[in-house]
């Protein structure tokens, strides 16, 4: 079985596992679990952040910095297609009481014209517009890329009209892997920063929310309210820190299978629009003898090979940690009989 479903499919390796059954442990609830206490302080340093918060997902971080960040009745601007926005269960209103502008981008990407068009007036009529919420990479725009000098330009835009920048950064080390970018440069430029470990650095479990001392202390009382206060985890924690130390650079070759099977895929009929490939995920549209469904089935049933129709035209796949380049070939090889 070859599973590019998502990046979340991956398990741990054997020294990962190692790594987890060798941490120290304790109740992390009171503070008390070391591995958590490490963990938060390596990824907070990365950014040059303050502190961090280790949650059970990067849903729970996104939700809890959106809560911290928002009054009842404010407004969250972000892209049409963030994954804040349109995966996480209307988590916005439920959690913040807060309303969305949703902003159509380039490939899940917003500028800083467009924030700046977004902003609400000073009008009682309207939501207080309170935070920007960015996603880099973007899911939805096939693993894109923001450019980091329009990431500044949106910062000076937030500063001048006094709304936070929050970065949803699931598949933040796939971009600055791809572009070659330093993780202190994206500290300075957001107010807060939701890293997902559990995608392609491959734990099974956990996010870290970044932020200064008094918004992760407030982030951690709402961690509790929802539910998100975890005992010994540090076991789960001590994955985090392995795949910190040893999981960034091997990205790239995620990122090279992407583009082999972009390449593979070019030449077929079946294919119409094959998305930019920027970093391990490839969004591709289909048309003539195979619908999205029909591709993804016969790829499933004959040939053991699992991706996603994510729409009425487009199929997915997501390149990881548990894929190898044999894997990649093996699929290029289908791809050329059907």
């Amino acid at each position: 079985m070859i599973d590019y479903r998502s990046d979340t499919f991956t398990k741990p390796t054997p020294a990962m596992l190692e790594a987890m059954f060798r941490a120290e442990v304790g109740d992390d609830v009171f503070e008390e679990d070391p591995t958590i206490n490490k963990l938060e302080i390596l990824s907070a340093d990365m950014f040059g952040k303050e502190a961090g918060l280790f949650c059970p997902s990067g849903t729970m971080t996104n939700q809890i910095a959106i809560k911290c960040h928002t009054q009842p009745g404010d407004e969250v601007i972000c892209e049409e297609l963030s994954h804040v926005y349109i995966y996480e269960g209307g988590g916005i209103a439920f959690n913040a009481a807060a309303s969305v502008r949703p902003v159509k981008g380039d490939r899940g990407r917003i500028t800083a014209e467009q924030v700046r068009e977004a902003i609400n007036p000073e009008d009682i009529h309207k939501p207080y517009s309170a935070l920007v919420s960015l996603e880099n990479t973007a899911n939805r725009g096939g693993g894109s890329c923001y450019d980091f000098a329009e990431l500044e330009k949106i910062k000076e835009v937030c500063k001048e009209q006094g709304l936070a920048l929050h970065l949803d950064g699931a598949r933040l080390f796939n971009a600055l892997v791809a572009k070659n970018e330093k993780p202190q440069a994206y500290g300075q430029v957001f107010d807060t920063i939701s890293l997902c470990l559990s995608k392609g650095l491959g734990t099974p479990v956990g996010s870290v929310l970044l932020g200064d001392k008094n918004f992760i202390k407030k982030a951690r009382r709402v961690r509790k309210v929802l539910g998100g206060g975890m005992r010994q985890a540090g076991y789960l924690a001590a994955a985090g820190i392995y795949a910190l130390e040893n999981h960034i650079d091997r990205l790239a070759e995620d990122h090279q299978h992407a583009q082999m099977l972009a390449d593979a895929l070019a030449s077929k009929d079946f294919v119409r629009v094959i998305n930019p490939v920027e970093t391990n995920i490839l969004i591709f549209e289909v048309k003539g003898r195979f619908t999205p469904q029909g591709l993804v089935d016969k790829l499933m049933n004959e040939y053991d090979i699992k991706c996603i129709a994510i729409s009425r035209t487009q199929v997915r796949l997501v390149l990881h940690l548990d894929v190898t380049r044999e894997m990649v070939e093996k699929t290029i090889d289908v791809l050329q009989q059907l």
